[in-house]
């Protein structure tokens, strides 16, 4: 069904739906809420705390008050009654309260009290009349809107999406596992994740769908490490003699992480079993040079290699970096992205072929079917999140069985690494090289913009260039407090305008980005205002200054990625975060990103803080986008549901079971190959 004819909708709110990506009935069945107002809580006038959230019914004692305190503000009051007391309740420039209220008549109130020396008052309370039960008395949903549509017209539009598919829904998951996790059926679960009668309806239909997402997980990992157990025999590289000449010419020494990683790369190359490592290591660490190491490796025993990165400029950074270091040794390197000439791009294709081509570097361009090696031996992804894991296989099918490393500067705590990462083994590069700098980092409030400014300005005349983060692109996805990049685009504009100041975020064509990527590493930009799509980027030596707007809306392993995108180079950097926040788990987070420089410190950081009350926490990791699932607090979900995959695929390998059928959809939308560019 179209969005506009369901009722509520029409086409103009159909047109705002759409634009928070709704589209189908099933679409908002399927749009979670983040979080829940419990208005169930009743209390007595006389029981009112200062600073408690509660509803109370009592009966409206007087007429409205209107006090019109300057031009554009005007505060109604009333005085309301229980058999406990009395309280205030007070709304700003609302002036339809006045016919709505009447006197005599009993209300349920919900909102925050405020408790001065026994003066009660609830300032713009949610109100209707007791017993009426539509916005009170129970437990309200609040969802992730955008601007043009209220919270409750939304609610009243996902009533009629339930009502319009009550009952209808099929469960995806096979009976006996339903019966064994006892596990609730699909539909009340899709009606109790809304619209959830008691806390414990929703920790219910909670568990099943985050257990449900976790299972669908569990079950792609090991179907992928599975197969890649039957395809066991791989190449052997044996010849090795030659390496000390690589390591010889490199200019400066391996720091001994390095050298532990390359060790166990050296093993996984001469054993006759394909190698499958993720490579962790926090920016700057060292990673390309001992991926380099091993390219180095595969050449000198006669095959070919490659490597993928995520973007254009990020291919064409390691691409020049790689092609520098190899040079001395006659090694060919080439790079493929959607940039090259179309004549180009066949000399390349027929030289990689022909064999005449080393190492091949590019981005997604190299998973086209017309990309064919001679005899490819590695393949390497770079920031391997950033791919769909059947991408990494399309890639490696391109060989007979090649060695397979993957590398990421996402830092993710070893206990979840070996979870998620099933398949692969896992090496850790966990020491920066000697000279780092270690990039100051301050976390402020508001009140000190000015001199943030100050600061920014003072290291732009030195000549020093300003990454400036914010997590909104457009004013329609604005929250309270928070500017959009195109809304910071034109303040600091304002504030720096002798300089050049422009902007960079995820919806531009990647032309378009790579571009100003490539003019903010020459120096024609000054500052770039952008979202987190620099977050793994191009290295900028010039740049020396992060500043990360509304920093409490970012996970800490985001934030400290963020930060290595400065101290790339010889001048000392600093690391901004501004946040507008009170709270104490805010505050700690802050503390935590000014005391440690350490990713993999702060990963663990995070997952304690991500306290079991955030449900629908943003993933970090770039790890599958769950839409209940946590998988900072939902290990023993994770695990209970990795043993019933187990379980499921020892019956049924390939998942043909008539009873797995659901399951195997699911696996197929979770794992479809989607390219982030």
């Amino acid at each position: 069904m179209n969005l506009q004819y369901l009722k509520g909708v029409g086409p103009a709110r159909a047109e705002i739906l759409n634009k928070m990506g709704l589209y189908t009935v099933d679409d908002l069945i399927n749009y979670f809420p983040r979080d829940y107002e419990d208005r169930g809580v009743y209390k007595k006038i006389c029981e009112l705390q200062d600073g408690e959230t509660v509803t109370f019914n009592a009966f409206v004692a007087s007429n409205i008050t209107e006090n019109r305190i300057r031009r554009n503000m005007s505060i109604y009051k009333a005085v309301v009654k229980d058999e406990t007391g009395s309280a205030i309740v007070t709304w700003f420039n609302q002036a339809y309260i006045k016919k709505q209220i009447r006197v005599g008549v009993e209300y349920s109130f919900y909102g925050k009290v405020k408790n001065t020396l026994g003066r009660i008052e609830m300032q713009s309370p949610v109100f209707e009349e007791v017993n009426t039960g539509k916005n009170t008395g129970k437990i309200i949903p609040k969802y992730p809107l955008i601007y043009g549509i209220t919270q409750n017209v939304f609610r009243g539009i996902i009533e009629n999406a339930m009502a319009a598919v009550e009952g209808t829904y099929l469960d995806s998951l096979p009976s006996w596992v339903l019966e064994k996790e006892k596990l609730a059926d699909i539909n009340w679960c899709l009606r109790n994740i809304h619209f959830p009668m008691t806390l414990y309806d929703f920790e219910k239909a909670r568990y099943r769908i985050a257990y449900e997402e976790l299972l669908t997980m569990a079950l792609g990992l090991l179907r992928f490490k599975e197969k890649g157990k039957t395809e066991y025999r791989g190449i052997k590289f044996t010849i090795d003699e030659k390496m000390q000449d690589f390591v010889d010419s490199l200019p400066y020494n391996l720091t001994n992480a390095q050298y532990r990683v390359w060790q166990e790369i050296d093993k996984d190359m001469k054993d006759d079993k394909s190698m499958n490592r993720l490579v962790q290591g926090d920016v700057g660490s060292g990673k390309t040079v001992v991926a380099t190491m091993a390219m180095y490796k595969a050449v000198k025993n006669g095959y070919q290699a490659t490597l993928m990165a995520p973007t254009a400029i990020l291919a064409k950074q390691h691409y020049e970096g790689i092609k520098k270091m190899l040079e001395p040794f006659h090694i060919k390197v080439e790079l493929l992205t959607g940039d090259v000439t179309k004549k180009n791009k066949g000399l390349i294709l027929e030289a990689l072929k022909n064999g005449e081509i080393d190492i091949l570097i590019g981005t997604h361009a190299l998973l086209e079917e017309n990309v064919e090696f001679a005899n490819v031996g590695l393949v390497i992804t770079d920031e391997q999140h950033r791919f769909g894991v059947r991408q990494r296989g399309i890639l490696s099918s391109k060989g007979q069985k090649p060695d397979t490393l993957v590398m990421t500067a996402t830092p993710i705590p070893r206990t979840l690494a070996i979870i998620l990462y099933g398949d692969l083994d896992i090496s850790i590069i966990d020491e920066l090289p000697p000279g780092r700098q270690k990039i100051d980092t301050y976390a402020v409030r508001r009140n000190m913009e000015m001199r943030v400014n100050e600061f920014i300005r003072k290291e732009m005349q030195s000549g020093r260039q300003a990454y400036i983060v914010c997590p909104l692109v457009e004013e329609s996805e604005n929250m309270d407090g928070v500017k959009s990049v195109t809304e910071q685009l034109e303040y600091y504009q304002e504030v720096f305008h002798e300089f050049h100041v422009e902007m960079l975020h995820g919806k531009m064509r990647p032309k378009e980005k790579d571009e100003i990527m490539l003019r903010f590493k020459n120096g024609e930009i000054d500052a770039l205002i952008s979202t987190t799509v620099i977050e793994v980027g191009v290295d900028v030596p010039n740049a020396t200054i992060m500043v990360v707007e509304n920093a409490e809306r970012f996970g800490l392993a985001q934030l400290h990625q963020l930060r290595g995108r400065v101290g790339r180079g010889k001048y000392k950097s600093y690391c901004i975060l501004k946040y507008d926040s009170k709270s104490d788990v805010v505050r700690q987070r802050m503390e935590i990103m000014q005391k440690s420089n350490d990713g993999f410190v702060i990963s663990e950081k995070d997952l304690e803080l991500r306290g079991p009350g955030d449900f629908f926490g943003t993933m970090q990791h770039g790890l599958p986008e769950f839409r209940v699932a946590n998988l900072f607090t939902d290990m023993a979900i994770l695990k209970k549901a990795q043993a019933v995959a187990g379980m499921i695929l020892e019956r049924d390998p390939e998942l043909m079971m008539e009873e797995n059928h659901g399951l195997s959809k699911k696996i197929d939308k979770l794992f479809e190959e989607k390219i982030s560019i």
